[in-house]
């Protein structure tokens, strides 16, 4: 097989249309023609081909690479190579990927990183409510009061947070899910309130889950991952 060439299923997965299993159903139905020609299920075939459903075609594009990773403490979310403690240098992908969004350089967690600008711009939309969720330490015991204030709105940065889930997880931790992303919201929604954060680690993006990811590391999403995901952000486009 040509280095070039991938299974038709992967292509039409890759394009965002479907899941490798429903490109092979289409494929059965004779839906796919490959240079006018119906494709067979376990083609291979190359960028250079021209494929298409149902007569449509499909636009061949890079392909689109989606991960996550485990930023350690002290690593910068920035492509400026200026910055010597950078993600992009962490990560080293043989691809030109970029995060989404940002995580502070004094946090900890999962953040995702692509090549598809598209993604990002629908992900940094912070009216459609995306959820990321977060564990964190403070410097001391945590009170009801911290946890109903906390939940129902703090004034910061000129505006008031929107309410959150925040659940009390031990003595000085609590765990925390946003559907908004503030400069440094946590950090200013518990230094209102008098207390200090001691440790933040993001533990969930949506649909996305940190799990028993390796400090440092990074993985690719699993297509169902990915195809879960971009249907959650679909109405994001505008």
């Amino acid at each position: 097989m040509h280095p070039d060439k991938v299974r038709l299923n992967k292509f039409l997965s890759d394009s965002g249309l479907c899941s490798r299993r429903e490109a092979d159903r289409i494929i059965e139905e004779n839906r796919v023609t490959v240079d006018g020609e119906i494709a067979s299920v376990g083609m291979y075939v190359s960028n250079d081909r021209d494929i298409r459903i149902d007569g449509k075609r499909i636009h061949n594009k890079e392909r689109t690479i989606l991960i996550a990773v485990n930023k350690p403490k002290g690593i910068v979310c920035t492509t400026a190579v200026n910055e010597k403690n950078n993600i992009v240098d962490l990560v080293n992908h043989k691809e030109r990927i970029y995060p989404i969004g940002r995580l502070d350089k004094d946090s900890e967690g999962l953040i995702l990183m692509t090549n598809d600008g598209d993604i990002v711009n629908r992900m940094m939309r912070s009216r459609y409510g995306h959820e990321k969720e977060y564990i964190v330490e403070v410097d001391r015991p945590i009170t009801k009061t911290f946890i109903d204030k906390m939940s129902s709105g703090i004034p910061i940065l000129g505006t008031v947070t929107k309410k959150c889930s925040v659940e009390r997880t031990g003595s000085k931790k609590f765990r925390i899910i946003l559907t908004q992303g503030m400069n440094l919201q946590i950090r200013r929604m518990c230094a209102h309130l008098g207390y200090d954060v001691i440790s933040l680690k993001r533990v969930r993006i949506l649909n996305i889950e940190l799990n028993d990811l390796k400090e440092g590391t990074y993985r690719e999403l699993s297509d169902d991952e990915k195809r879960t995901l971009l249907n959650m952000i679909e109405h994001s486009k505008e």
